[in-house]
This record gives structure tokens, C-alpha cells and sequence, in this order.
């Protein structure tokens, strides 16, 4: 059983996307910018936050944060992201989800502009992402695929399983496998018989939330797993959605919590804001 050190890669990427920050500001004159949208006091979204701006100081990306209270209206979100739009020195705009309950997401994350939707949750770029065409690609998945790629696992012909369906990490994933060439099988919370499903996996990809949802008798010999899920214990340790101590008894390679998936995710918005950037005309 190996492990894929996502810890290790994005470090490297994170090397990579300042070296080329740099030259882009040498050749162009131009600084990467990107602003995250902060609605409400949600203790975890605000973590999220401060590791994201610590990581474009130290590539070099300016970074604003814009806070707003949970009572602020829909309206106003819009406006400040028709700003945003507007904003020349800005390359990338997040909307740090979840958002309260009186605002409609799908709204806020339209008002986005596509060309500064570097967590690829525009409708324009989740079409081009299915159609296999050049878009931003959800952080995450993204992330699992680079990771993938470090470790040269091609999922080509390969049986992939995703668990889990959401718009932010199962269907993108779904889709970049589907490109890759993998055949691919998405469960989620109506499907009948997980474990018919995970037992037959190459490869399995899981992103649901919840703490030994895998176990050793779900998989077969020497399955790539990936997991994406990230929970918390009741002492405060970090965990998965895979039994780890069973799975990886059989896995070949195996992601691990934390260390695996998650610092892959800031890496690939700070690849994806460069990626903005260099477009900027």
C-alpha cells in the first residue's frame, strides 16, 4: 500500500504557480488578484478563508476578503460580486459556501462572472467541463486528478466509483474520469447497495461526510481509493469517510486524512488564479 501525499505535491505546485507569478509580473506587469465573498460567522468557512489568503501571500497573489453579516440581503451579495466583476485587478472570484439560509446559491454563484469563476461553479464552466472542453474545473476534483497524475494512474479502462453526488466534488469528479477514459459509477444517498457497487472498483473516489462509510469488506484487492471526505471525531481528530485501518489492508494506494486530497484543493485555486490571470488582457 502506498500512500498519495498530497501534502508533498501541493507544496511543489504551490512552487511552481509562485515561480510563475513572478515571471508574470515581470513580463506583464501584472499581480494575480483574487477576492473571496464571506458571508456569516460559520467558525469552519472562516478557517477555510485565512488558509486561502495566507496561501496567495506566499505566491504572490493579492488577495481581498470581503466579510458580510448573515443578515445582509441577496441583493446586496450580487452587488458586491457586479463589482468584483468589474474590477480589473481582480482575476478570481470565490464565494465561500455554505452561504445563509435566505440567499439562494445558485444565484450568487451565477452572478459570477465565468471568466472569474475559479472554483468552476459557473453553469458555463460545469457545461464545458462535460463537454471535455477548456474550463476552471472545481478545486477538488481537479486536485484528485493532478494527484493521480503524480503517481502515474492512468484510470483509463478503469472501473471508477464515486461516492457521492454533489455539484462541488462528485459530479465535476464524475465528469473529469469520464473524460480520462475511465468507466465510471456514481452512488449516492438513494443507492440501494453500496457495497455492489464499491466491491467491483478500481478506483474509488469517495466524498459524502460521513465516518466509516467504507469498510474493509466493501472493496476488492487492490484498490486506488481516494478519499475526499473530511470529518471530525469526537476527541477532535481528523478523519475520512474509509475505515483506514481496514482499507488500507487491501488498497494499492490510498489517499490519507488529513494530508491527502485537502491541501490539493488551495493548491489548484491558486493554479486556477494564475490560469485567470494570464488571460487578463
Amino acid at each position: 500500500m502506498q500512500l498519495l501525499d498530497g501534502k508533498a505535491l501541493s507544496k511543489k505546485i504551490r512552487n511552481n504557480v509562485g515561480n510563475d507569478i513572478k515571471a508574470l509580473k515581470d513580463e506583464k506587469s501584472i499581480v494575480p488578484g483574487l477576492a473571496v465573498l464571506l458571508v456569516g460567522n460559520d467558525p469552519a468557512s472562516h478557517v477555510y478563508v485565512g488558509m486561502k489568503k495566507k496561501a496567495c501571500e506566499e505566491v504572490g497573489i493579492y488577495s481581498i476578503t470581503h466579510e458580510m453579516p448573515d443578515s445582509i440581503s441577496q441583493d446586496a451579495i450580487v452587488d458586491t460580486i457586479k463589482m468584483m466583476n468589474d474590477n480589473p485587478n481582480i482575476d478570481g472570484i470565490l464565494v465561500q459556501l455554505p452561504l445563509p439560509s435566505h440567499v439562494d446559491t445558485t444565484v450568487i454563484l451565477e452572478a459570477v462572472s465565468p471568466e472569474k469563476d475559479v472554483d468552476g461553479f459557473h453553469p458555463y464552466n460545469v457545461g464545458r467541463l462535460t463537454a471535455g472542453l477548456d474550463s476552471f474545473v472545481p478545486c477538488t476534483p481537479l486536485g484528485v486528478m493532478k494527484l493521480l497524475e503524480e503517481y502515474k494512474i492512468d484510470v483509463k479502462g478503469m472501473n471508477a466509483v464515486v461516492v457521492g453526488a454533489s455539484n462541488i466534488v462528485g459530479k465535476p469528479m464524475s465528469s473529469l474520469l469520464l473524460n480520462a477514459g475511465a468507466t465510471v459509477d456514481i452512488c449516492h444517498i438513494h443507492t440501494k447497495n453500496l457495497k455492489a457497487h464499491t466491491i467491483h472498483a478500481d478506483i474509488l473516489l469517495v466524498g459524502v461526510g460521513k465516518i466509516n462509510l467504507i469498510t474493509e469488506d466493501m472493496i476488492s484487492d487492490d484498490v486506488i481509493i481516494v478519499d475526499i471526505g473530511i470529518n471530525k471525531t469526537e476527541d477532535g481528530k481528523l478523519v475520512g469517510d474509509c475505515d483506514f485501518d481496514g482499507v488500507n489492508k487491501k488498497a494499492s494506494y490510498i489517499t490519507p486524512v488529513p494530508g491527502g486530497v485537502g491541501p490539493m484543493t488551495i493548491a489548484m485555486l491558486l493554479s486556477n488564479t494564475y490560469k485567470s490571470a494570464k488571460k487578463r488582457k
